[in-house]
């Protein structure tokens, strides 16, 4: 059966990257989310990351407790490439090619970003992860995924969370709580799911780039959602 997207963004969060410790990388989680993404490598399938930074440092909480944001969203893009360095350390462990791309220049440990190079790494069979962010405060990574999905020409932005998909409210304090098959942007946007934030939503609305939404915790979750299998949450024009 032929996978339904040929190259994809993925989202994954910070807090993901934690599992179910307070703060920084839980490994194993790491170990689980690079054999995932390995599994769907080996179809054939280009795939890019954006890591967020949220297990190490949260910019917006650290502004909201009086920090200057433009600080606290630079500390936050630093969070990012050391989730994505320890992502593509597991990576190498497991076998896979990978390079980091950096909105900020620290060309001691990561490349800068370049779009082309980025297109070219993906056509090569390599997994590219891009960290930092756009490069620019007040712009979240979920803005970065979108932004850089539509700039490598992605066919599609999958977000991996904690949770299988997208649901009416927190599922983990109302038990009624049910989750959407499909969902448009406008939806999305009205109802105020938290599915990423506005800029993203509509910068992918304009540009009618698709999102999944789905728990990377789930084993060959991201496999089922490469096959067009009904999981997680797809949102859509």
């Amino acid at each position: 059966m032929p996978s339904a997207y040929k190259r994809i963004l993925l989202k994954l969060s910070g807090e993901a990257l934690m599992g179910d410790d307070k703060y920084g990388i839980n490994r194993n989680i790491v170990e689980h989310i690079v054999v995932e993404i390995a599994a769907v490598t080996q179809l054939g399938i280009e795939v890019a990351v954006v890591v967020g930074g949220g297990n190490i440092f949260r910019g917006m909480k650290s502004a909201g407790d009086g920090m200057d944001r433009v600080t606290a969203d630079y500390m936050g893009m630093l969070a990012t490439i050391m989730n994505a360095l320890a992502l593509q350390d597991a990576m190498k462990r497991n076998g896979l090619i990978s390079r980091v791309q950096s909105a900020l220049r620290i060309e001691q440990i990561v490349e800068p970003y370049i779009r082309n190079k980025a297109i070219r790494y993906l056509e090569e069979g390599k997994i590219v992860i891009f960290a930092a962010g756009t490069g620019n405060p007040f712009f979240t990574t979920d803005t970065a995924a979108a932004l850089r999905g539509m700039e490598i020409n992605a066919d599609i932005v999958l977000k991996a969370t904690k949770v299988d998909g997208i649901y009416s409210c927190d599922p983990k304090i109302d038990a009624n709580a049910t989750r959407y098959q499909h969902l448009s942007f406008d939806e999305a946007i009205a109802k105020n799911l938290q599915v990423m934030d506005a800029t993203a939503l509509t910068l992918c609305r304009d540009q009618k780039m698709p999102i999944n939404v789905f728990s990377i915790f789930k084993s060959g979750a991201l496999r089922r959602v490469i096959m067009g299998e009904n999981e997680g949450t797809s949102v859509s024009s």
